[in-house]
């Protein structure tokens, strides 16, 4: 039995992580077995894990309003970070941009959907991914720290085709390892293939959009029937759907605000925390 509880805890935490390099679905799926719902997720909870993170998407949406406009060509160019026309970069992040960033861990997340349900989704796996991860952003930021990767594009509209490639290419590892963080993959692809931080954190957070549009567009589709047939409460879900917007838009833009002082290496040991507490007290 679902509890409103229960809606107020997992929007939190859906809101807190979707974004941040520390893995929402490994910290769902923790938190799931934290509220006593095991390894198999009822039915009813599948539906609500969707609403909000269709909360999330909005909250995101949102945020990178005008830079959505501008890929579509419906920004206006003249008031873009208060230049003139002439003045405007060349180079703009386009939809071209966007389609490499997003395809390749869409078709491998598709490709191998069950694989990943029935693998994937359980803690032992999970609590290995947010190590492996972990370690991941913290090499990549040591060789980032270290000036051996030359930087080439400080803001998400000089990243070139072939970065955004990168970018989508490593992220397969998080479409095919749940835990091992989507935004974390990203961030740390962007840097190696010489995109600033500000700019990888930005373009991370702008391809999650279509992302998670798609993936969970896929899920409502499957689970359709838990929507119709009324079996959960609708307070229940607008609780979470509140929540989990509310909480992600927040955490979005104090991220981008703090990012120079949050350094990957600081997500990364949250992550051996998180899995080292979690081994010792819940599967021990």
């Amino acid at each position: 039995m679902l509890h409103w509880f229960d809606s107020i805890i997992l929007g939190i935490v859906e809101g807190l992580t979707e974004f941040l390099p520390v893995s929402s679905t490994g910290h769902m799926i923790l938190t799931n077995k934290l509220l006593g719902y095991g390894e198999e997720t009822p039915e009813q909870l599948k539906t609500f894990e969707i609403v909000i993170q269709f909360a999330a998407i909005l909250a995101i949406a949102i945020v990178y309003r005008h830079k959505i406009l501008q890929v579509f060509g419906l920004g206006r160019k003249d008031v873009v970070k208060g230049l003139s026309v002439d003045a405007l970069p060349k180079r703009r992040l386009n939809m071209l941009h966007v389609i490499l960033g997003i395809v390749p861990p869409l078709g491998v997340a598709f490709v191998f959907r069950d694989f990943i349900k029935e693998i994937g989704f359980h803690t032992a796996p999970v609590l290995w991914a947010l190590v492996a991860g972990g370690i991941y952003m913290w090499v990549t930021e040591y060789f980032y720290d270290s000036g051996k990767i030359k930087r080439t594009a400080e803001t998400m509209d000089d990243i070139s085709y072939r970065q955004a490639l990168i970018i989508g290419v490593l992220q397969c590892v998080s479409a095919l390892w749940p835990g091992f963080s989507r935004s974390g993959s990203t961030i740390a692809a962007g840097m190696l293939g010489g995109v600033s931080y500000r700019a990888s954190a930005d373009f991370s957070f702008f391809i999650a959009i279509p992302i998670m549009t798609a993936a969970t567009g896929y899920e409502l589709l499957s689970n359709i029937d838990n929507f119709r047939s009324g079996q959960i409460d609708v307070g229940f879900l607008l609780t979470g759907f509140i929540v989990s917007f509310f909480v992600a838009w927040i955490v979005v833009i104090a991220f981008l605000r703090a990012l120079q002082k949050l350094k990957l290496k600081y997500f990364a040991w949250y992550r051996f925390a998180v899995a080292a507490l979690f081994y010792l007290f819940i599967m021990r």
